[in-house]
């Protein structure tokens, strides 16, 4: 079966003149190592962040998606991630299980530390790979992570990360076309992972800590950026969760997806039906989502 070409690619239109391009660069690239590639490739289509820094990780993340479609060849990867065996990962000392039960306004300098350093990162997929029921799974484009700390140790953990492509009841609720999705999803982002530890009991700490974070993630995004986020969502499946911290959060339910993942393009995926919650950070959020415009 003859390998399909994605019709979009790192936000833009994809098509065969693009691949051809792409393959040129992948077969000359001096030295050749990923990062050189990604490197070439992120100045040959112009993909540059609102700061106009080249968007590495973003192009990284699209050639790996051609490699394993078949497409090009990438050259092997430096850290031996094989291209489908998960990310290379420092093995990081995880905290110790040890009971903790007190409310979430007696918590001493309860905060989010930012995920900045090796180590940090270490430890954020560490806790992410062994106590979130999804795993850990490296995301794709522009993120935020950050740590749940307080004076005690850690309590968690909180991913953010780029927003679903087409979701039929957020773009209803927010009124936008295919045009303007295209040109605004950038200023959307999407909360990927939440964890709370499992031996943390802590009345009212998650939606506490959702709200912390929403105060936070856009001005942490826009300096690393260069884009402020205007709107948040996240998935919540049903009959695992109810997504009450996200209510008490402030968070909108806007429905349920259909049981496809946001790649699924033939409609085959089954997967399981999520609760959608979104939560506005601007009262003009729909103006600058290009409603209107």
């Amino acid at each position: 079966m003859e390998p399909r070409l994605p019709s979009r690619l790192c936000g833009g239109e994809f098509g065969t003149e693009e691949l051809a391009t792409i393959q040129e660069i992948v077969g000359s690239a001096q030295p050749r190592l990923r990062a050189e590639i990604a490197r070439r490739v992120c100045e040959a289509f112009g993909w540059r962040d609102r700061l106009g820094r080249p968007k590495l990780m973003s192009a990284r993340v699209a050639l790996l998606k051609l490699h394993r479609f078949g497409l090009i060849e990438l050259p092997p990867a430096r850290n031996g991630n094989g291209n489908a065996q998960g990310l290379s990962r420092q093995e990081p000392r995880l905290p110790e299980a040890v009971a903790m039960e007190a409310p979430a306004g007696q918590l001493e300098d309860l905060h989010l530390a930012r995920v900045e350093s090796k180590g940090l990162s270490a430890l954020w997929n560490g806790l992410i790979d062994r106590y979130h029921y999804l795993g850990y799974q490296p995301m794709a484009g522009a993120q935020l992570r950050y740590l749940i700390r307080w004076r005690g140790g850690e309590l968690g953990a909180l991913g953010w990360g780029a927003a679903a492509w087409k979701v039929g009841p957020r773009d209803r609720w927010i009124g936008w076309d295919a045009r303007m999705r295209e040109k605004h999803l950038g200023l959307v982002l999407n909360n990927a992972r939440f964890l709370i530890l499992p031996w943390i009991r802590s009345k009212n700490l998650a939606s506490k800590v959702l709200a912390m974070s929403a105060r936070r993630v856009a001005e942490d995004f826009e300096q690393v950026y260069g884009l402020r986020p205007v709107l948040l969502e996240t998935f919540v499946e049903s009959g695992r969760y109810r997504g009450t911290c996200y209510r008490a959060a402030n968070w909108l339910h806007l429905g349920h997806t259909q049981g496809r993942g946001k790649c699924d393009r033939e409609h085959r995926a089954a997967l399981a039906v999520k609760e959608i919650y979104a939560l506005p950070l601007e009262k003009d959020f729909r103006s600058r989502l290009g409603v209107g415009a």
